[in-house]
């Protein structure tokens, strides 16, 4: 599959947008806009296809009629993927391919996006590291239940209209401490929903041609519109995200210990201590 020929030479992030994301990286979430249009490589078509090459790690799938929280990942559909995809309008599923950069068009799409945006992103927060990227195609009233993600992100929308109400990161109140810790020693990232966060969260409204950062960590749901939606999620690492993670991870190595460690700290705090003894004892552990 070589679908790259229609790549425009214009860039996809207008300079306003690259003004403002530049204002308002890496903490604050904000929207922003793109010219990413129809592009070959995002049809349905060409997703199913990828999602069919690739190994079934990378691709997750279940009913798009889910909870605003779930406990542990939905069950899958038993609709095959490519037909998950190429019918996504009567399938009444939500289905991610994941590291879509496997495949060599998905990754120089990827680099291309990013390349935009890297002297904003590596003034503020250092090196880009693990570049990914995550393709999104879910059934009309689809619902991405609350979670978060370990990523710096942005969800760019390609067909269809959705909803993401974010929450702000790093406060316990929308996603405790002792989560964040057992996420980064191998727990899963699905929150548990109560109606009384409702009043703590932003909604981003998101049409064709629009996108939205979110902050590492940042909790969110999403509810898709009225008609099939396929989005695109470009996301990258930073030393400052891995070393608030090995913090995590270290703060519950402690609390396992029966210690109450102080919280780690967000950008621009480093977080190096904890880190680096984290990746100390991790070597040990292993």
């Amino acid at each position: 599959m070589n679908l790259f020929s229609k790549t425009a030479s214009a860039a996809v992030f207008p300079e306003e947008t690259r003004a403002r994301f530049a204002a308002n990286y890496p903490e604050v979430p904000h929207k922003l806009t793109h010219a990413l249009g129809d592009h070959p490589l995002m049809t349905l078509e060409a997703l199913a296809a990828l999602a069919e090459s690739l190994p079934s790690a990378s691709v997750e799938y279940n009913f798009g009629n889910q909870p605003l929280g779930v406990d542990g990942k939905p069950a899958a559909t038993g609709i095959p993927i490519g037909r998950t995809i190429r019918e996504i309008e009567t399938t009444n599923s939500w289905a991610v391919i994941k590291n879509i950069e496997q495949h060599p068009d998905y990754a120089r799409l990827l680099e291309e996006l990013l390349a935009e945006l890297r002297p904003a992103i590596e003034a503020k927060t250092g090196r880009m590291m693990k570049l990914q990227a995550f393709a999104f195609v879910t059934s009309a009233g689809g619902v991405t239940p609350y979670h978060f993600d370990p990523e710096h992100n942005i969800l760019l929308q390609l067909r269809g209209t959705k909803v993401m109400t974010q929450f702000p990161a790093g406060d316990p109140r929308f996603a405790p401490d002792l989560v964040h810790e057992t996420y980064h020693t191998g727990g899963g990232r699905e929150l548990k929903w109560r109606d009384d966060l409702l009043s703590g969260g932003t909604e981003f409204a998101l049409s064709p041609g629009e996108a939205v950062y979110v902050p590492v960590m940042a909790p969110h749901f999403v509810r898709n519109g009225t008609a099939p939606s396929v989005s695109l999620s470009i996301t990258w690492r930073s030393e400052w995200s891995f070393a608030e993670a090995d913090a995590r991870a270290f703060n519950g190595w402690l609390r396992e210990l029966g210690l109450t460690p102080r919280r780690t700290g967000r950008w621009p705090a480093r977080n190096r201590g904890k880190a680096l003894a984290w990746r100390v004892l991790r070597r040990f552990r292993k």
